[in-house]
């Protein structure tokens, strides 16, 4: 699935940029953002299993964990964590995961 692949993409990216975080946000910031980033794929994944209608609810907590990310992302980028072309970066994928799975639910 399309979505599950972005989902995948924006992991990897976001792993990335966490391991320039400083250590003392290891079990602050970067916990919560390695959290729901993982998410994301993993709801998708889980939900594709289950009824359509279970789905949906599955969709929703990884939508759910995307609009989050964006939070944290937000957060990193006030902390001087990550810098402006980073955050624009992973907002444009995060953004085009969340139309592709809000067009995808609606099909459900």
């Amino acid at each position: 699935m399309k979505i599950w692949q972005i989902g995948i993409e924006i992991v990897d990216d976001v792993y990335s940029m966490i391991e320039k975080f400083p250590k003392d946000e290891r079990f602050g910031l970067i916990s919560q953002i390695s959290r729901c980033s993982v998410s994301i794929p993993s709801n998708i994944a889980e939900g594709s299993s289950r009824t359509d209608k279970s789905f949906s609810h599955f969709i929703d907590v990884a939508l759910g964990s995307s609009f989050e990310l964006e939070t944290q992302l937000i957060i990193a980028y006030n902390r001087n964590y990550i810098n402006k072309e980073q955050l624009t970066k992973i907002e444009l994928k995060i953004q085009e995961f969340q139309k592709m799975t809000m067009g995808f639910q609606n099909k459900l």
